[in-house]
This record gives C-alpha cells, structure tokens and sequence, in this order.
C-alpha cells in the first residue's frame, strides 16, 4: 500500500473536526501496530514507537508531582535561560497572549519553570497539569512539545491526537530547543501552547526565530564576559615568560601569551586548581582568575600531540547529555559532547579502519558532496581530542582502545540522529 506523509500545511487548511479524526485514526493504528495510508510526520512517528517501547499509557492521565516553589526557584536562579527571559517575553507573550495561547519555558529534564499569556488558556492548561514544577518530558507524558524537543534536539509542532497520551488531544503546541552557545549544553525548550482551535503552522517558525534570538543573546553575553577576563588577563600573562592561556570555565580562550592564538581548550569537567593534565597540552598548571582560569603550560610537561592516551570511552546512554572520556597514563579527562559529534564519534567507533570527507558526509547527512561541513566539525573535535583522531582519513588512533557505552533501549541511540549508520545500529541490540 503506498502512503503519504501527512505534513502541517495540510493540517492547518483542514477542518478542526476533520483534522482530530485523522490524526486519531493514524494513533489508533499506530497502537495497533497497523499502517495507514497517510502516516504521521517522522517526528511524531519516532516519538510514538519511543512511547510504545517505553510502555507509556496511552489512555492514562498519570502526572508527576510538582516540584515545590523552592526548588523551582533554586532552577530558575541557576539556570542560564533566566537572563534571555526578557528576550523570550517581549517576543512571545504578547503575541501569544493575543492568539489565545501560553508560553512556557522549561529546563533540561523538562520541568516547567517559567509559564505567562492568556489567563483563560492558563486555567485550561491548568487541568492538563501543564503547569510551573510540572513534568512535561517524554517519559513522563508522552509525545508533546516540550518533550519531544528535547529528545531530538530539533522543533517540534504537536497537534491533538499527535499528542500520545489521549488526555492531551485538545491541545496544540510548538517548541523549541535552546542550546547553550557556551558549551553546546541543553539548556531547555521554549514552547507556545493553546487549545486546538488556536492551531497555525506558522507557530513552530516563530518560536523558532525567538529561540535564535535567545541565543545571539547568551552569545554576546559570553563575549562581553571574554572581554572582562582579557582585561583582567592582560597584566598577569605580561609578567609569564613560558605559555600561558586566560580561559572561561567552558575553556573559551580570552588572551595567550608564549604561543598561537587558539579558540577553545579542552578543559575537564571541573578543572581543579593545581597541576592537571589536558590532553592537548599535557602537564599543566591552573590557577583561579576574575571570571575565569589561568592555565600556564609546565616546562616538563608533555606538548600537544604527546600525550599517552590509551583508551576511549564514548558515552551516548544518556540521549540528551552524551559525553567522551579520554583515559592515559596520566589521567582521565571528560568532555560532554553536542549531538554533531557524538554522531561523528559514533561513526569512526563503527568504522576503526577510517573514513574521508565525502564518506563521512554520507554517512551523517546521506550527501556526499557536504564535505566541508564535515570538515570543519571534524576540526573542531580534534582540537580537543587530537592525541586520539588521526586524519586522512579520519579515524580513532589505531593504539587507541575505542568503546561505546549505549542506552538500554535501541530506539534510545542518538534519537536526534536521522544518520543512516544510526538508524542501522538502532535496530540492533547492543
């Protein structure tokens, strides 16, 4: 039976009645493990067979408790989407509110912690527990947009019966994930919700655009504070004869002294004041500055390229927070990964004998022409991981022992991916 993928647009000119019965006939099969002849978007679809694998109800209305006041005050303080806030509310709320819709702001784990618009809408989300505390991830409620963003890494529009949990088929939503400039970390998903009637497909582009906008925002925030650190760094590094680095705590370079200007280092997690080995320049040590860290290179100390790396453990259990640790004679060192280059890493762990350019990009995009992408993500990698990543072609160091730590669930490998090397492994048990 040939199918058709049923898109927004189509959605949007349908009458709303008319939309709810397809979109519940497509669920319904999907339950039943039966195919349509329209079927639902990829997102929707790949959310769905997560929920079934998972066991999730899709008939039941379970909610997990709020978090109390304090501790949903404790995550707005510490998180970094509280200074784009006013961004985020002079762009979305009062379009929002006039739409009949809601926005809502929440973090990483999906926990809502910010929630404004239009005071009928709030009552209705009120009786779906869509509300501040609340647990809007996947796991917890199934297909929605704040969720399922933040498992694919990509926006996400929800419409009724798209929804897995019945109990949400009256509503619409459109979220968008919002990456930390600084360090490529999840920082939450900003989403714009409302009853079904309210459905646009323009929603999506919007939030969409306002996220990107939150983000430009992180980013000169990031800058301006490189550029307090540069002044602070400039007298202390003038009065060092070896090499030396003024570094953020996400490694972000402000000045050098003794040696080339570079962008980034790779810094563990929480460097710890003292001697510290860093796998791009071996034995150094770090001391605290004014918004940042002063790293000065050991005249003994091993130089880039020397270092003895031995063992390779890429860690993608955790689809959302997946990581790299590179172990040696020296240490260990971990760094978290943004979900480009844990696909990259995945690929060469699969392919130890190395691949170029052009197959990379087949491998990851299906395109072989889009090699400078690749390119300039593999750059990327290697600075940090250079004692371990040869190039042409690319691969792990052939002395180098590689393992891949998976999720439990096969389904559960880099969901964000649409890599055909992942796609393949996710139907293979670990």
């Amino acid at each position: 039976m040939g199918t058709n993928t049923l898109d927004v647009a189509r959605l949007a000119a349908m009458d709303s009645r008319e939309a709810t019965r397809l979109l519940k006939s497509m669920r319904a099969a999907a339950l039943e493990g039966r195919r349509t002849k329209v079927v639902p978007r990829t997102d929707i679809e790949e959310s769905w067979r997560r929920m079934l694998d998972s066991g999730l109800n899709p008939d039941g209305g379970y909610r997990a408790g709020l978090l109390p006041l304090a501790e949903v005050e404790r995550r707005r303080q510490h998180s970094p989407l509280s200074e784009v806030l006013p961004v985020l509310r002079d762009a979305l709320v009062s379009v929002a509110d006039a739409a009949q819709h809601i926005m809502v702001v929440s973090d990483a784990e999906g926990r809502l912690l910010w929630r404004e618009g239009h005071p009928s809408v709030l009552k209705q989300a009120d009786t779906l527990g869509f509300e501040v505390g609340a647990d809007w991830s996947e796991a917890a409620v199934g297909t929605n947009g704040v969720g399922t963003p933040l498992v694919t890494g990509r926006p996400v529009q929800v419409f009724s019966a798209e929804h897995f949990v019945a109990t949400h088929h009256t509503w619409t939503c459109a979220g968008a994930p919002i990456v930390d400039p600084r360090d490529g970390r999840l920082l939450g998903v900003v989403d714009v919700s409302g009853p079904l009637s309210t459905m646009h497909p323009a929603t999506l582009s919007f939030v969409t655009s306002v996220t990107r906008l939150a983000v430009a925002e992180l980013r000169n925030r990031h800058f301006a504070a490189l550029d307090r650190l540069r002044t602070v760094a400039a007298p202390v590094l003038c009065r060092i004869g070896g090499r030396a680095l003024a570094v953020d705590d996400n490694g972000w370079v402000a000045a050098v002294t003794g040696m080339p200007p570079t962008d980034r280092l790779a810094l563990p997690k929480s460097p710890r004041s003292g001697r510290v080995w860093l796998p791009s320049l071996g034995m150094c040590t770090v001391e605290p500055l004014p918004g940042g860290r002063l790293v000065q290179v050991d005249g003994d100390g091993a130089g880039p390229g020397t270092s003895t790396a031995r063992r390779v453990m890429l860690d993608l259990s955790r689809p959302r927070r997946c990581s790299v640790t590179v172990s040696g004679d020296v240490g260990s060192w971990t760094q978290e990964l943004s979900p480009r280059h844990a696909e990259l890493l995945f690929v060469l762990a699969q392919n130890r004998e190395g691949r170029s350019a052009a197959q990379l990009a087949q491998d990851i995009f299906e395109d072989p022409t889009r090699t400078v992408t690749v390119r300039a993500e593999m750059s990327r990698l290697r600075r940090g991981l250079a004692e371990v990543l040869a190039h042409r072609p690319y691969r792990f160091s052939e002395d180098v022992h590689v393992e891949v730590v998976r999720p439990d669930l096969p389904s559960d490998l880099l969901p964000h991916s649409s890599s055909p090397t992942v796609r393949l492994a996710r139907g293979r048990h670990p």
